[in-house]
């Protein structure tokens, strides 16, 4: 019999009696650890894949120590430069003996009872002024206050005005032109 299971963020395969290095878990040296995340189960005659998870299937293992892995040295050189870095890690890892494989039976975390969602309303957005519309008669006078217009409505009076060149014009070469 075989599962594969969630430990550490990591998934698993593995059996009865077999030991397995993890990343380095809180618990205790000693302490037994249950893991629910059980993806897949195989007992020889009847493969369970879960959906993502097998519900009540569980591993359960015991902390055999925590330890450091073996030295990873990282060596960097570049040919006749004189370039060399010389770096290195050790893991973090923990030890485990899997025990037991429960195919059903696992204490269930408690699950949330489904409770009606309460959508609350969105706060009322402020609308904005609406953009200034330019008239043919607000174009010839002298009323006009170009510099609260935004680029695309000066372009469009600069349009109608006959400017030509605009699509290269800043916001101040439009107000120049159409001031004018």
């Amino acid at each position: 019999m075989y599962a594969i299971v969630e430990i550490a963020g990591q998934q698993f395969k593995v059996a009865k009696d077999q030991k397995l290095f993890v990343h380095r878990l809180t618990d205790k040296q000693g302490t037994k650890v249950s893991f629910d995340k059980v993806y897949l189960l195989d007992d020889g005659k009847k493969v369970t894949v879960g959906a993502p998870a097998i519900t009540g299937a569980s591993v359960e293992a015991k902390v055999v120590s925590h330890l450091k892995g073996d030295k990873v040295i990282v060596f960097k050189k570049k040919r006749r430069k004189g370039y060399r870095v010389k770096n290195g890690h050790r893991q973090a890892l923990t030890e485990l003996l899997i025990e037991n494989i429960k195919a059903s039976g696992a204490k269930a975390k408690k699950e949330a009872i489904a409770k009606p969602v309460v959508v609350k309303e969105k706060p009322a957005v402020k609308k904005s002024a609406p953009k200034a519309v330019v008239k043919k008669e607000a174009l010839n006078s002298e009323a006009v206050n170009f510099s609260k217009m935004t680029v695309a409505d000066l372009k469009a009076a600069a349009k109608k005005k006959g400017i030509e060149g605009i699509s290269a014009m800043k916001k101040a070469d439009l107000i120049a032109a159409l001031s004018k």
